[in-house]
């Protein structure tokens, strides 16, 4: 498949996902491109901006299986992952496969679960695997998980570590819309006695891959490449951090500057790809020191001063 293909390809899946998440445009962008570049994102967002709407719609789209997980303090990950049950009739035990084998996961709340089920997604989310009983089991290749957190509610909630920050290629926030798109919103489900919709799929197995694929194809500069680790070697010594980005950022970063640029009908990757995905790769990596939280500033603000500070290759 030519790149051209491939880009409007890109450009049917935005539009399609879009008849169901009006003025979310530069969301599904985003979300296209982790998934492109089989990462995966958190979505920090108050209730009720379609997160799980976002998810549904991008499994429908793609004719995708779709799991979706509650986290609740008493979740267990057995609950996750799956359990080895005693057959009667053949005297053994027998593996029965949790939700996480799925290709579209959403882990909803992810943070209201107790740390060591957040961990059992852990080595899934890193290596596409896990390990129960000795055993290791493959995930499907497409596997995507969409995380989700509340960013105003702390009660009942157990805070991500970092090293599970980590495992997130982005974190961003869908907002809410302008006030036109709400009313269009509101159109679109009168006369419907619940807010469900089927989408048809408009994507093949094949076209998938075929996607994934092109995007390696996409051409990165080494000035760019440095210019990506420069920005990255920023945030540790930014005054206000604890903890800077890591090596696994920058990769992500690259990645998703080759997914964006060729959505935008690129051979290679610009400093606009990369600036674009910047924040949302590297905000949620870092840990802010108590004093600077308290003057106000935040991780998003940091890196908006590190990107005005390092200079762009030109």
């Amino acid at each position: 498949m030519k790149q051209t293909e491939v880009t409007q390809l890109y450009q049917n899946l935005l539009s399609h996902i879009s008849t169901v998440m009006q003025g979310q445009e530069n969301a599904i962008r985003k979300l296209l491109a982790a998934f492109a570049t089989g990462g995966h994102i958190l979505l920090e967002d108050l209730p009720g901006t379609g997160k799980t709407t976002l998810a549904k719609a991008l499994s429908q789209s793609l004719d995708a299986s779709f799991h979706r997980i509650q986290f609740t303090p008493d979740l267990l990950p057995s609950d996750i992952l799956g359990v080895s049950i005693f057959d009667q009739r053949e005297q053994n035990f027998k593996f029965h496969q949790g939700p996480v084998f799925t290709e579209i996961l959403l882990a909803d709340e992810i943070n209201r679960a107790s740390p060591r089920t957040q961990s059992a997604l852990l080595e899934a989310m890193a290596e596409r695997q896990v390990s129960i009983d000795g055993q290791s089991y493959a995930l499907h290749d497409t596997f995507f998980v969409i995380a989700t957190q509340n960013p105003v509610e702390f009660h009942g909630t157990y805070p991500l570590p970092e090293a599970q920050m980590d495992r997130f290629a982005m974190s961003f926030s869908l907002g809410y819309v302008s006030h036109e798109e709400e009313v269009n919103i509101l159109s679109r489900q009168q006369g419907q006695v619940t807010d469900q919709f089927n989408l048809q799929a408009c994507i093949s197995r094949t076209e998938i891959q075929q996607l994934r694929q092109q995007v390696l194809q996409i051409r990165i500069s080494t000035e760019l490449k440095h210019y990506i680790v420069e920005l990255i070697r920023a945030t540790r010594i930014a005054t206000g951090v604890e903890l800077g980005a890591s090596p696994r950022a920058a990769l992500a970063i690259m990645k998703l500057a080759q997914a964006l640029a060729l959505f935008d009908g690129l051979e290679y990757v610009t400093p606009d790809q990369i600036q674009e995905i910047a924040t949302p790769v590297i905000a949620h990596r870092l840990k802010i020191d108590s004093q600077a939280r308290f003057s106000g500033r935040n991780a998003e603000d940091i890196v908006q001063e590190i990107l005005q500070q390092v200079a762009v290759p030109v």
